[in-house]
């Protein structure tokens, strides 16, 4: 069965061309059909250069766009007819299978959150980053809650575990609480509290780790608020570029050095891989009722590519569905809320 993928084409840093070339890349690798939102004329424009044969594509025409720094709360009343609230409104409306936007991030989720809305007993939806390091893990929250409460913290950790073991393959991820330290009494009351609610679970919660233990191949599921989260997600990409330009500066340092590199030139390749976060291709937003991808604002082709193959993912391990299960089973222990706010 191939799967219909929404991509808000607009908003982008690297601009409409970038989106399209690489939802179409992507969708060719996957075996998806694509539906693109955003000005007709551009996107026409960018299909006319670029290899469709054999392809599906639909398009959705939206003139005005959200931009980066316009607030979220305002974006369904202002820019009600913006590609992005076209995109989240054609999901709903079940026109694709998942939603792709490399736009404005708290707009993407104050639309798909009061459009689509939440999966029944979850508190707040999670922006969950999976992070290439020695080990492969995910964040959440890693940027749409700048507060949470310990129950929030708990389903973050419950809808990262299930995206971690269908999409990483982890049979057990380990799930660990993000601290200042690892006993437990670390923390703030937030923390505390989490901690005691998570070791009440049946998830594989591990205790807490320290920053330091992020790239030390300590746990899967990294659980914090999205303020704590995007901090750390930006610091470990920040790093990885930062190895990088290293590594180029000490191979060109001169002749000697650079014939090194061409005899190391697959391993230090093989790094660069291994810290690149855009193979992922982006987050989605775990608890709406719906698959809603954030790809990364700056993102470039291969990144677009690779998000239109995780969306295609997500649909095929029928991740809203295991969510969905998952939530319902910790409502009935206790943890969940009956209703949803919102």
């Amino acid at each position: 069965m191939s799967h219909r993928i929404i991509v808000d084409v607009m908003g982008a840093d690297n601009g409409s061309g970038v989106v399209i070339r690489g939802a179409v890349a992507g969708a060719r690798r996957a075996g998806a059909s694509l539906l693109l939102v955003g000005s007709r004329a551009v996107i026409e424009n960018e299909l006319a250069d670029v290899k469709t044969k054999g392809l599906d594509i639909q398009i959705e025409h939206a003139d005005t766009v959200v931009q980066m720094d316009d607030q979220p709360g305002a974006v369904m009343k202002e820019k009600s007819d913006s590609s992005m609230a076209l995109a989240v409104r054609l999901l709903k409306e079940g026109r694709g299978d998942a939603l792709i936007s490399c736009g404005n991030t708290g707009a993407l989720f104050t639309c798909a959150s009061l459009v689509i809305r939440r999966i029944r007993g979850v508190r707040r939806a999670v922006l969950a980053a999976v992070v290439p390091l020695d080990n492969t893990f995910v964040i959440c929250d890693s940027g749409a809650n700048t507060e949470a409460t310990p129950e929030m913290l708990v389903q973050f950790a419950a809808m990262g575990s299930i995206y971690a073991k269908n999409l990483l393959g982890y049979e057990s991820p380990r799930v660990a609480l993000l601290n200042n330290g690892s006993e437990e009494t670390k923390g703030t009351e937030l923390q505390q509290k989490a901690f005691e609610l998570l070791r009440q679970t049946k998830l594989n919660f591990i205790g807490n780790c320290e920053g330091r233990d992020l790239p030390a191949d300590f746990c899967d599921v990294v659980v914090c608020d999205g303020f704590i989260g995007n901090i750390a997600l930006k610091t470990i990409e920040g790093m990885g570029k930062l190895v990088g330009r290293v590594l180029e500066r000490i191979f060109k340092k001169n002749p000697i050095t650079m014939l090194g590199y061409l005899f190391t030139k697959r391993s230090t390749n093989a790094v660069r891989r291994q810290l690149d976060h855009t193979e992922y291709g982006g987050a989605p937003f775990l608890g709406i009722n719906g698959v809603v991808i954030k790809a990364h604002g700056s993102a470039k082709e291969k990144s677009v590519a690779a998000a239109v193959r995780q969306a295609v993912s997500c649909c095929e391990m029928r991740l809203v569905d295991k969510i969905s299960e998952e939530i319902a089973a910790l409502r009935n222990g206790g943890e969940g809320n009956d209703e949803q706010k919102g």
